[in-house]
């Protein structure tokens, strides 16, 4: 199941719900282009583990290497994507995205104490524990308990991972002052903020015309903001509203369901022609062959 993202750039969550607001994911780079996602934000912690390859977080402008066996704990309203960047098949990369509340509830003096300070350290947007630390062992060994109560699905799995996200957070709360900070600017906070306005309106518009101009005044600045924040991550707001789009359309070339003119026309290309020319020139292959090929 690929990343889906709705209007306001959250990542939509169709395996949670507030009774347990705890999801599980694995493979799902699989089923996207390059095994690369768009960048994203849930305001959900997020734990992630390279299994076999070597992968690359971005988050915000930073770029963090996994290699295989090494964890991530990712803060909550967080930018961030991922992509594989070795091997020849997919990492199955599993992934946990849980609120605090599966802890404890928000007006609880446990949230309050213990979740609230995690979530409000603007200063510590991820944690890596690497697999070769033998510090982090045993949080390590969590982290794999946990994925594997998702993956055996024993009768009362939600209470084992209740307590295993309780210990991880217990462990993050109590290190807190020993993780290596980053001090993000206030500027670069700002960025970020309008960075999630503009992209959210690019992932809810794509397959409209879309200017320049409407996409900086989606978060109230000038055209020229907008290419000096999109630059600061990305490189230029057309270029990333070219990119989502081809990326979509590579999702519907691969379900053989539609003609190329219905995908370019959906995905907001006016000619098939220059569909054609843009998408061989992302993924280096034309339209036609993922099409045949079905992935």
């Amino acid at each position: 199941m690929p990343i889906l993202l709705d209007h306001q750039l959250l990542e939509k969550d169709t395996r949670k719900n507030s009774d347990f607001p705890v999801a599980y994911y694995q493979n799902e780079l699989e089923a996207l282009p390059n095994w690369e996602g768009p960048f994203h934000w849930h305001p959900d912690f997020e734990i992630a583990t390279a299994l076999n390859n070597s992968l690359e977080y971005q988050i915000d402008q930073q770029q963090i290497i996994l290699n295989a066996g090494d964890s991530i704990f990712v803060n909550g309203n967080i930018l961030h994507k991922i992509k594989q960047i070795s091997g020849n098949n997919p990492d199955s990369v599993p992934i946990i995205v849980f609120s605090g509340t599966s802890i404890a509830p928000e007006h609880s003096l446990i949230y309050k104490k213990y979740i609230l300070p995690i979530l409000n350290c603007d200063n510590l947007p991820f944690i890596i524990f690497y697999k070769d630390d033998s510090s982090f062992a045993k949080i390590n060994a969590l982290i794999q308990k946990t994925y594997n109560c998702f993956i055996n699905n024993n009768n009362s799995y939600e209470m084992e991972v209740q307590r295993n996200l309780s210990n991880i957070m217990e462990y993050i709360f109590l290190n807190l002052d020993h993780f290596p900070r980053i001090k993000l600017p206030r500027m670069e906070i700002k960025h970020q903020i309008r960075i999630q306005k503009m992209l959210s309106y690019i992932y809810e518009n794509y397959m409209k015309k879309i200017t320049l101009e409407e996409i900086a005044k989606a978060a109230n600045i000038s055209r020229s903001e907008a290419g000096r924040c999109f630059k600061t991550y990305l490189g230029s707001p057309i270029e990333v509203l070219i990119q989502y789009r081809l990326q979509v359309a590579h999702k519907m070339l691969s379900e053989k369901t539609h003609t190329l003119q219905e995908i370019s026309l959906a995905c907001g290309f006016n000619s098939v022609n220059y569909f054609s020319r843009q998408f061989k020139k992302f993924y280096k292959t034309t339209p036609g062959k993922i099409s045949k090929l079905g992935k």
